[in-house]
């Protein structure tokens, strides 16, 4: 007998608005779209979509059908030339995305992308990651860039060994794991890596001995069952900012595990849940999030076929860009807050309004005491990014980066986004990966 579980009030009426059905996708009912309105307000009207940021943001919103061509529009220009000034510094992972974000579906005429050079940089930057693996076993970003580089040279033709991305993508690498946890979101984006390159020796695009699909096979469900074993009880697959991706990977790889294994609508109720208890106020969240709630895969880009445009389910408006960060009230409430360098602590109580949130009480500790608290941040797609703290910087080539904590558990969202509570004790750790 399957195991019962409760779901919240609100995850119940959303459970019952997902259709019940027997194949690998499942998705929205297209006249309960309205429950993806937050997503689609917060990709649209954030101040964090912009530039190269907005990437994700077009990818996501091209797939699902929903931008009228006026919208589509502005984010590819900004996605363009974002691509045509940083170049040089764009990481490859940015550059993959920009690419599947530009070459998602057939554009209206007069938007002309030279793919071919952009696949070609790509490939460059490419060989650029793997080279520095060859000196320490690590790329110069990470596995999850690795696999949208992969990804986006599969799509779009680019050149990359199909024994070399076997070799890589091997499910043992310890790239996959982020302080020994396995990485729920970077594994999944190796599996519709591998989907694609399965799927091109298939269908005869690459001239390659067929024993290698086996490897990729063996690749494929280990993975899967690597991701499955991430699921936790309320449905979510590692945690809620990895689910969406995980989901695509399961959509494509049904072959790998048993029905039992995972139960796609349960997985949907929690997800809608946290959609209406306001849980992606990033865009990038709410772009990671939105396609495999329609359905949908990163596999679905395709350059040559024409965009579909505007739905009526969903109410799009363009407003002021919107404020990420939750309402405080004017009570107040205490924090410990500590930095971590190494065996050195330094820490401090402070007060902040209640509804805060962890950069809120990083800025108070800062007025407090400079010497010991000052840190700098950066505006990602993720929303602000500790770059510093007392002039340590984050270096990708160090592998080091500022961790954030509560309560002495690693936190899965943004300095931006975690709203703090009273009593917590929050930490910056000066931390490898």
């Amino acid at each position: 007998m399957r195991q019962s579980y409760q779901l919240p009030l609100v995850g119940l009426l959303l459970f019952s608005l997902i259709p019940r059905q027997q194949c690998e996708i499942c998705e929205v009912s297209k006249e309960y779209y309205t429950a993806l309105n937050p997503l689609i307000s917060t990709m649209i009207n954030s101040k964090y979509t912009k530039g190269i940021h907005a990437a994700n943001v077009l990818l996501s919103l091209r797939l699902g059908g929903i931008l009228n061509p006026n919208q589509e529009q502005q984010l590819i220009q900004q996605v363009d030339t974002a691509v045509e000034n940083k170049k040089p510094s764009l990481t490859s992972g940015q550059l993959a995305l920009a690419i599947l974000a530009l070459g998602a579906c057939k554009g209206p005429d007069g938007i002309s992308i030279n793919y071919s050079e952009l696949v070609k940089i790509l490939g460059n930057k490419y060989k650029a990651e793997i080279k520095n693996m060859d000196h320490d076993g690590n790329p110069l970003t990470n596995y999850y860039q690795l696999s949208l580089d992969i990804l986006a040279l599969c799509l779009f033709s680019g050149n990359y060994s199909i024994t070399e991305v076997i070799k890589i993508l091997d499910p043992e690498s310890k790239n996959y794991y982020f302080h020994e946890q396995f990485s729920v979101d970077t594994g999944a984006m190796a599996v519709l890596a591998l989907t694609c390159v399965k799927r091109s020796i298939t269908s005869g695009q690459n001239k390659i001995d067929t024993k290698y699909l086996e490897t990729i096979d063996n690749h494929m469900e280990s993975l899967i069952a690597k991701i499955l074993s991430q699921k936790k009880e309320n449905g979510l697959l590692g945690n809620i900012y990895s689910t969406g991706e995980a989901m695509q990977a399961l959509f494509v790889s049904s072959d790998y595990y048993n029905k039992n294994q995972w139960d796609c609508q349960k997985t949907q109720a929690i997800v809608l849940t946290e959609i209406s208890q306001g849980a992606f106020r990033m865009p990038t969240a709410a772009a990671q999030i939105l396609p495999a709630l329609m359905g949908k895969t990163y596999l679905d880009i395709n350059k040559d076929s024409s965009c579909v445009y505007g739905s009526d389910n969903f109410n799009i408006s363009t407003q002021e860009p919107i404020s990420v960060t939750p309402a405080v009230s004017h009570s107040q409430i205490e924090v410990n807050y500590s930095v971590v360098v190494n065996n050195q602590i330094d820490n401090i109580m402070v007060s902040v309004a209640d509804g805060s949130v962890f950069l809120d009480v990083m800025e108070k500790a800062q007025k407090e005491n400079a010497t010991l608290f000052s840190f700098t941040v950066e505006e990602s797609s993720w929303g602000p990014y500790i770059t510093t703290v007392r002039g340590i910087k984050a270096n990708n080539n160090d592998r080091t980066y500022w961790e954030l904590l509560s309560n002495g558990k690693h936190l899965s969202q943004g300095v931006g986004s975690y709203v703090v509570h009273a009593g917590d004790d929050l930490e910056v750790r000066w931390s490898t990966y």
